[in-house]
C-alpha cells in the first residue's frame, strides 16, 4: 500500500463525518492505493480516502470513499463493513525509492500520488481502525429502510516491509466523485508498506435514517446525472 496524508480544514471535516462520528484533534486525511491478495475475494486493487475520527474514545479512520478493480471485493466490502465501494481502475508502481499511484474512474484521474521513500522503518507489528455505516435505501426510493449501522473494522498489521519520505497528492472531482471538494493545505507524510491484514469488524452504534440518509446519498453517484431517459430525444412522428 501507498498512503499520502495531507491535512485539511478542520470545517471539511466536520461536514464529512457523519454522527456519532466526532473529529479528532487533527484534520488528518489519507490516500491510499493498494494491491491484495485474499483468502475469500481473490486478488485485488483499489485505493481509498481516509479521514481521521474517534468514536467512544476509539480513534481511527473513515472510510470517506473507496474504490476497487473488480465487483467480488466490492460487494463483499459493502455488505459486511458497509464500505462505500466502487468500481474503478488503478495502479501502483515503484522505481526503486520513487513510486506513484493513481485511482482512475469515468475518464478521470480522480486519486493522483507520488513519493520519494528516504527511510526504512522495517518490519512492525501495529493495529488500526476503520469506521463504516451499512446503510439501504427504502424500497419506495424515499430515503433508507432502517436506522444506518456505524461499525467498527480492526485490522492487526504484520509489515514485512515498510518506507517513509515525502510526497504528494493530486485529488480532482467528477460529478458523481467530487474528491476535488477535500482541500489539500499541507502533505505531513508519504509511506509504503507490506504486510499482511487480519481483519474483524463489529456493530458499535446506529444513526437515525433520516440524518444519515444525505451522507448515504453522498456516497454513491449521483442519479441526477444519470438520467438518459428525460434527455433522449423522441422521434418526430
Amino acid at each position: 500500500m501507498l498512503s499520502v496524508e495531507f491535512l485539511t480544514d478542520e470545517s471539511v471535516v466536520a461536514e464529512v463525518l457523519p454522527p456519532p462520528l466526532e473529529p479528532t484533534d487533527t484534520p488528518a486525511v489519507r490516500a491510499m492505493v493498494g494491491r491484495w491478495e485474499s483468502n475469500c475475494v481473490g486478488d485485488f486493487s483499489g485505493g481509498s480516502i481516509y479521514v481521521s475520527a474517534r468514536h467512544e474514545g476509539v480513534e481511527g479512520e473513515y472510510v470517506l470513499a473507496m474504490y476497487m478493480n473488480s465487483d467480488v471485493p466490492t460487494i463483499y466490502g459493502r455488505d459486511l463493513f458497509g464500505e462505500p465501494k466502487k468500481i474503478a481502475t488503478s495502479e501502483l508502481r515503484r522505481r526503486g525509492d520513487a513510486f506513484r499511484g493513481y485511482i482512475e474512474r469515468g475518464g478521470v484521474r480522480i486519486v493522483e500520488l507520488q513519493a520519494e521513500m528516504s527511510k526504512d522503518l522495517g518490519a512492525f507489528d501495529a493495529e488500526g481502525y476503520n469506521f463504516n455505516f451499512k446503510a439501504r435505501p427504502a424500497a419506495n426510493g424515499s430515503g433508507l429502510e432502517e436506522d444506518a449501522i456505524l461499525t467498527r473494522a480492526r485490522f492487526d498489521v504484520h509489515a514485512t516491509a515498510a518506507l517513509e519520505g515525502a510526497g504528494s497528492v493530486v485529488l480532482r472531482g467528477t460529478v458523481h466523485d467530487p474528491l476535488d471538494e477535500l482541500p489539500v493545505r499541507s502533505v505531513t507524510k508519504a509511506s509504503y508498506m507490506e504486510c499482511d491484514l487480519i481483519g474483524s469488524c463489529e456493530a458499535v452504534a446506529t444513526t437515525p435514517a433520516g440524518v444519515f440518509a444525505p451522507y448515504h446519498h453522498g456516497r454513491h453517484d449521483d442519479w441526477s446525472a444519470l438520467d438518459t431517459e428525460s434527455a433522449a430525444v423522441v422521434p418526430v412522428a
